[in-house]
């Protein structure tokens, strides 16, 4: 396996080296938690993260409009508790911190505790979990994906206009019951950390349903057409959101071309416009990926004028595309 490393054991803390470089108005404390430079005064305090390798979330969205502090975990691994009280403590103005979290197992035990942990020392601290992976079926274990980025620019985008913290989670909890998202995979991701792939497929098969660390999917079936495979997450898709206005993200797995997600985008078009169905924003690109897997997933969310003006309103993150 050859990757773009110096020493496997460096690989998170080289990467935030390397992010300090190129945005100066980031700062990275407790050796694996990235602020912003000027902390935020008033309104609440956003923090996410998790395992690294799906860059650019989490940190590429720290910045005004977004978080104000992201904790990265090693590659596919939980940040520790002791770290989310960092980002916590570091965030804090007075007025609240929320905590967006993805349903995993060990991301949800480690912010819970140090959540307690926060408390203790008087902060106030509120949490949501996001579960917009459609692949498994019951909803208290669905994983959290994609989706996950419009909820750090709709709670950054809040928190700008002096919203409590009470009405941010409730808005936010209104807006996750209709976000879905379900992705697919060509190729496996190459984790540097071990030298190992993540999962083992055939060069004419496909993974539907995928994980974003390589867990199993729906279904193993041979490669189609994109249009199909268009149509086969559309369609899964459809069985919960069913609004015929739409917010779409095309969201690439960190190994396809962004020629190949313009393929896709546009065979993603043309399925909805036979159904019937009208995009009103588009997101194409990388938001939230697993290394280098080849693949993409689609997230869909009820069109919403508010919220369409909360994922148009600025950011200064390179990497949200507004």
């Amino acid at each position: 396996m050859k990757k773009l490393i110096q020493e496997k054991t460096h690989f998170l803390n080289d990467m935030l080296d390397g992010l300090k470089i190129t945005h100066p108005e980031l700062d990275v404390i407790a050796d694996a938690v990235v602020v912003r430079q000027s902390k935020k005064q008033s309104g609440v305090a956003l923090v996410s993260g998790g395992g690294s390798g799906h860059e650019p979330a989490h940190a590429g969205y720290v910045a005004e409009g977004m978080l104000d502090a992201a904790v990265c975990g090693e590659v596919f691994t939980s940040p520790t508790p002791d770290k989310v009280l960092e980002a916590i403590k570091a965030v804090d103005n007075g007025d609240g911190v929320l905590l967006i979290v993805k349903n995993y197992a060990g991301d949800v035990m480690n912010f819970e505790m140090a959540q307690e942990m926060a408390e203790m020392e008087g902060i106030r601290v509120e949490t949501v979990i996001v579960r917009d992976d459609i692949a498994i079926d019951v909803v208290e274990q669905r994983r959290g994906v994609a989706g996950t980025v419009l909820v750090h620019k709709y709670a950054g985008y809040l928190s700008e206009r002096g919203t409590s913290i009470t009405e941010i989670k409730e808005k936010i909890e209104a807006f996750l019951e209709g976000v879905r998202s379900i992705g697919m995979a060509l190729t496996p991701p190459a984790v540097p950390t071990t030298g190992q792939y993540g999962f083992d497929i055939e060069d004419t098969e496909m993974e539907i349903g995928i994980g974003i660390h390589g867990e199993k999917g729906l279904e193993r079936t041979a490669v189609e057409p994109v249009k199909a495979i268009a149509k086969r997450l559309i369609e899964t898709l459809e069985t919960e959101v069913t609004a015929s206005e739409l917010v779409v993200m095309v969201n690439g797995m960190g190994g396809t071309p962004l020629s190949e997600l313009n393929i896709v985008t546009k065979y993603v078009s043309e399925v909805l416009e036979e159904k019937g169905k009208t995009v009103k924003r588009w997101f194409i690109g990388d938001y939230m990926t697993s290394l280098d897997m080849q693949g993409f997933s689609l997230t869909f969310a009820p069109y919403d004028k508010a919220v369409v003006e909360a994922l148009n309103a600025p950011t200064t993150s390179h990497y949200f595309n507004n």
